[in-house]
């Protein structure tokens, strides 16, 4: 028994050294993992573990789906913000193994960008982030795919799924991006690009039928072995997920900014029980939430329905408050529903702006559905169930998680800020902002774990970190401090963060300078932008302290960013990178290079909205 576990070792490490040079199923996070669980090991524990791991290989309910040398791989990819993409791309390897074929699941970050050339059928998932940027785990291969460096694929096959929000103006422009350039180095589509907006379920279950379809084929002709395995078997899904979310329940919902503040900030915190949810610091908790009754009332009295008819949503029938509250988005309209009401009030005023894509956009920032019916009743009248079908589905929302699990052991923190716009007739709100600031205690909301790999603490915990959060951009980093600390982490930690007033929006200031007390946070550095005449933001307060911000760059700290990717992270990135010229010394181009290798690095993150 002893020879037969030697053995097994054996092989087993011959195996764990050409792991990094093979297409190895596993990502090369896990590689390094395993090569660092195996260095821990003695020679009697490495052979214990290979003969568990070959015994466990051998037990397994799901087969193996071709013999070595005859598999024709389906290689998938996805970059994904918010997670929807790494969803789409999960459903697609689990119904392509449902069918017998070999899969090879992979983030786009995790993927060498140089062994495309080397696939014959690939699949890209990919969603578009901010104003058309790749998100941030398809970002190197983006880059790479439109370089010269990018090799001619002429014997891969492909399909794209772009996602994104037609609310912005380069809708699906990554995807697009993709199709162009794969198509540009000789590869052949097998399916047409295909364009998802925010209500996307459909049409990403239409692709991947269309896809595995036109995959079959492929697969038949180059004589791989296809073993069928149950949907069952085919992936370990989690207990949790946006599709099953966890009916947590509320515990906390307290505003923490003052009196007279013109915010309403909350401090939610939310009980997970015995669930067995677990979350890192960096991640995100997705909150799926119902609309107001009162605004449900609003909109059915002003369309002159009535709330109690029936309605199919989804092939379920529903009276038609029930799906306006739970089912329907109501607080976030679109440029398509403005076109559809456009016609529908036969205002001129509002085919004119519809005419206009700017316009429009700028329209769908700032109102409502109630809004658009108040201003523009419509001409026609409209049925209960042309109104739901005009409208997209709730959609969760997602916050950065405040908190860490060490700290706080089955509860999961958040910090809300309350959208509200006072200055309409009828005061209006952000569905689930307002949701969770009138949620009372001990009801149950419901909720998931978004991971954010882009988004963590470094691993030596020796690591100096900077952390910039100004608003409610400063929760995760209440989570990386607490983590930190019940860590022991050595590493020193500086925040900066920024508000409008000292007295009423100091958010966590007491928790802030506690850590400060104990040695856990380094340095603090705050802007209060309406405390003196001349506004001051975060990012005067980096040049401010550009000397010390370079140094602690040259010594190796990571850098973080959180809060709104419109003005903030873009006055921040600019700030730094004039750090960068003055202290480094530098030239413009060599600060943005630098800034480029400190994120492709893994030491600049950012978690912007």
């Amino acid at each position: 028994m002893l020879w037969q576990l030697l053995c097994h070792w054996a092989v087993f490490i011959m195996l764990l050294k050409e792991l990094s040079s093979l297409a190895s199923p596993l990502s090369e996070p896990q590689v390094d993992k395993l090569k660092q669980l195996t260095s821990e090991l003695n020679t009697v524990q490495l052979a214990w573990v290979s003969g568990y791991l070959a015994a466990s290989a051998n037990a397994t309910v799901t087969p193996s789906v071709t013999e070595p040398g005859t598999e024709q791989t389906i290689t998938i990819l996805y970059g994904s913000q918010t997670g929807n993409g790494r969803g789409i791309a999960e459903s697609f390897a689990e119904k392509a193994q449902a069918q017998g074929y070999a899969t090879n699941l992979v983030s786009m970050s995790d993927y060498k960008a140089r062994q495309l050339k080397q696939e014959t059928i690939a699949i890209f998932v990919v969603s578009t982030h901010g104003e058309g940027e790749a998100p941030d785990d398809a970002m190197e291969l983006h880059q790479f795919l439109a370089s010269k460096r990018a090799p001619k694929l002429d014997s891969l096959q492909y399909s794209v799924l772009a996602l994104g929000d037609s609310s912005y103006e380069f809708f699906c422009q990554t995807g697009k991006d993709f199709e162009e350039r794969l198509s540009a180095l000789g590869a052949q589509p097998l399916h047409e690009l295909v364009e998802c907006d925010v209500d996307y379920e459909a049409s990403a279950e239409q692709w991947q039928q269309d896809v595995l379809q036109a995959v079959e084929p492929l697969i038949k002709a180059s004589n791989a072995t296809v073993v069928p395995i149950s949907s069952a078997s085919a992936t370990n899904a989690q207990a949790f997920s946006k599709q099953k979310p966890l009916h947590a329940e509320l515990l906390v919902s307290q505003k923490i900014t003052g009196r007279d503040s013109d915010r309403d900030v909350r401090h939610v915190e939310i009980d997970l029980g015995e669930s067995g949810l677990t979350y890192q610091a960096g991640d995100a908790l997705g909150v799926w939430f119902e609309n107001s009754a009162a605004l449900v009332a609003e909109v059915i009295e002003k369309l002159g329905l009535s709330s109690s008819e029936n309605v199919t949503v989804a092939k379920e029938s529903y009276e038609l408050a029930q799906a306006l509250i739970e089912k329907k988005e109501l607080t976030q309209i679109y440029p398509g529903l403005v076109e559809a009401w456009a016609e529908l009030s036969e205002n001129d005023v509002l085919r004119s702006l519809v005419a206009d894509k700017e316009q429009t956009r700028q329209f769908v920032l700032e109102n409502q559905l109630a809004d658009l019916i108040e201003q523009y009743p419509p001409a026609k009248s409209i049925t209960a169930q042309s109104l739901v079908d005009l409208l997209r589905p709730i959609t969760p929302r997602l916050y950065s998680i405040a908190s860490s699990q060490d700290e706080v052991d089955t509860e999961v923190h958040l910090t809300v800020a309350l959208v509200e716009d006072t200055e309409k007739p009828t005061h209006r709100f952000g569905g689930a902002s307002h949701y969770l600031a009138n949620a009372e205690e001990g009801q149950a909301v419901k909720v998931y774990v978004e991971p954010n790999k882009h988004f963590r603490l470094p691993e030596n915990p020796d690591t100096p970190v900077i952390m910039i959060g100004p608003g409610t951009g400063v929760a995760p980093f209440r989570a990386f401090l607490q983590q930190r600390a019940a860590d022991g982490a050595a590493g020193k930690n500086w925040l900066f963060f920024g508000n409008p007033h000292f007295e009423q929006d100091f958010l966590y200031q007491t928790e802030l300078q506690q850590f400060l007390k104990s040695g856990e946070l380094t340095r603090l550095d705050v802007a209060f932008s309406r405390d003196q005449a001349e506004k001051v933001y975060v990012q005067h307060k980096l040049k401010q302290q550009g000397q010390a911000v370079w140094q602690w760059l040259e010594s190796g700290a990571h850098l973080y960013v959180c809060g709104d990717a419109q003005r903030m992270a873009k006055d921040v990135h600019q700030a730094l990178i004039e750090v960068i010229e003055e202290f480094g010394g530098l030239e413009h181009e060599q600060a943005v290079a630098y800034l480029e290798s400190l994120r492709s690095s893994q030491r600049y993150q950012k978690d912007v909205y």
